[in-house]
């Protein structure tokens, strides 16, 4: 089940096979942030059917929805993180 702070790959669509972070969901979206082109306040709707869940590890809830400046950089560093250590 996908949930907020949630690292999920786009399998569809421009951003396919890119890494991004669930940042709000809705009953048939999930909102979705890199944190660099796809800014936490302005983030890309995905459907749930063209995601695929990623890995075990993720943000906690409160480190996405904290409305803050450093959140995109937050988002930017801990998906840096994840892609250095599966390659």
């Amino acid at each position: 089940m996908i949930g907020v702070g949630n690292v999920v790959m786009a399998t569809a669509g421009k951003e396919k096979g890119g890494l991004f972070v669930v940042v709000a969901l809705d009953d048939k979206y999930a909102y979705l942030s890199d944190g660099k082109r796809l800014k936490f306040n302005k983030p890309k709707r995905k459907s749930f059917k063209h995601l695929k869940q990623f890995d075990l590890q993720s943000l906690s809830e409160e480190e996405v929805t904290d409305q803050n400046e450093r959140t995109n950089a937050r988002i930017r560093k801990f998906l840096s993180n994840i892609r250095s250590e599966h390659v």
